[in-house]
């Protein structure tokens, strides 16, 4: 069983949203994601969708997107990024699932074989540029959401396991200095953390790096030239 993940999908969610505009290596990007998909993903695999989905504003909206990964092998996870609106009421977005290969997580986990995968969005955290004091309630809020999350990892992990998490905002910021985030991972003993949300370049960060004993690796589709990352097998 491989691990892959990519994130930052960015499907039209049934507006006009021609993702081109951020560059012309944007133009048939879903087609370049499928492509590589099929060719390295087998049924058996899992393939971790970290936020960012599509730009619908409703569920019926993005129902179509989702469905456009349906013919895709493996096993598919997500969690919420910021531009996923239509995100709202979990159980309603389980039930809307195109088949059973999908699986959404929120304040939650999934386990399968030796694998438990948690996730959540993130926030912007300190020290990032764009950080401000009106940050700090939703920042802390997404940190109480892991906590959660991490509950429900305790319940279900079993000694062996190794545990990925999610998150959609980077969870340091470019200094790499430690975060909410960055302790609550290593505190519950995550192994690898993939996250996504930048665009056009990498800038500060960097696409795999180790902190405190946690492999991170960024995801942005645009920046992994439109193909999947392998975590781990």
């Amino acid at each position: 069983m491989k691990v892959f993940a990519v994130s930052d999908l960015h499907l039209p969610g049934g507006q006009d949203k021609p993702m081109d505009v951020f560059g012309g290596n944007w133009s048939g990007h879903l087609d370049k994601i499928k492509s590589d998909w099929r060719e390295r993903v087998s049924a058996d695999d899992i393939v971790l969708i970290a936020g960012d989905i599509s730009w619908a504003m409703t569920l019926d909206e993005a129902l179509p997107d989702l469905r456009a990964l349906a013919d895709l092998p493996g096993k598919k996870v997500f969690i919420r990024g910021n531009h996923d609106y239509w995100w709202s009421g979990i159980t309603a977005l389980r039930k809307s699932a195109p088949d059973e290969t999908y699986f959404f997580l929120q304040n939650d986990c999934v386990r399968f074989d030796g694998l438990v995968i948690c996730g959540s969005r993130g926030w912007v955290c300190p020290g990032s540029a764009e950080y401000t004091e009106a940050d700090k309630k939703i920042y802390e809020r997404e940190g109480e959401r892991f906590r959660l999350a991490f509950q429900s990892v305790a319940k279900q992990r079993r000694e062996g396991d190794k545990l990925i998490c999610m998150i959609h905002y980077p969870p340091f910021n470019g200094k790499k200095e430690p975060t909410l985030f960055t302790d609550l991972f290593e505190k519950n003993g995550a192994d690898r953390v993939v996250y996504g949300h930048l665009h056009a370049n990498m800038g500060p960060y960097s696409p795999r790096m180790e902190m405190g004993g946690v492999e991170y690796v960024l995801t942005s589709c645009d920046l992994l030239g439109f193909r999947l990352v392998q975590i781990c097998e």
